[in-house]
């Protein structure tokens, strides 16, 4: 794939060969994201993936201008991985990555562009707490409402005890049991 197409529209937009991916900012994500669908040349209208990624600090190497070495703390970040097709042109996957800090995670959302995104975003919010603003319906669609935390955290702590979390199965359940007494009579 051409990438110059991409950073000549977006100077701020960084490719990174390692991950054969865009890195964008949350300020530049809808733009990008607009660009890549209604461009001619591109015309990306899939949307086939949507994740979430959670990265910790951790140490890491740099070189000096002098060619010694020193370990730098890379501060921790909560990242929202996106990969598009397009099904016209038959060609992709465009791979964009946006940041976001793990205090106040928000990045906006794609649902209005890509309304396949709705549920994925949904996702990444109940299991990473990113939140997606502009999203037409954000809530939990996995946890229980009143579960309090992120489960796909690195840094989650499970609770010694689970609340109880009722549900349909419960009424199923007792049914199965009810028929299953009445069958072996």
């Amino acid at each position: 794939m051409n990438t110059a197409l991409i950073t000549q529209n977006f100077p701020k937009v960084i490719w990174e060969d390692a991950s054969q991916s865009f890195v964008v900012s949350s300020a530049d994500l809808i733009e990008v994201v607009y660009f890549l669908k209604s461009s001619p040349d591109l015309a990306m209208d899939f949307v086939s993936n949507v994740a979430g990624v959670d990265w910790l600090a951790r140490q890491e190497k740099v070189k000096n201008a002098d060619g010694t070495e020193t370990e730098m703390e890379k501060p921790g970040y909560l990242e929202v991985v996106y990969h598009f097709f397009s099904m016209a042109k038959k060609q992709g996957p465009v791979a964009l990555r946006c940041r976001t800090n793990r205090e106040n995670p928000i990045v906006p959302s794609i649902t209005p562009i890509f309304r396949g995104a709705e549920f994925q975003e949904r996702e990444i919010y109940d299991l990473y707490g990113i939140r997606f603003s502009g999203h037409p319906d954000l809530r939990r669609i996995l946890m229980w409402d009143e579960f309090q935390d992120y489960p796909m955290r690195k840094d989650y702590k499970e609770p010694d005890d689970y609340e109880w979390e009722p549900t349909p199965h419960d009424e199923v359940l007792e049914k199965s049991k009810q028929h299953a007494s009445k069958s072996s009579s």
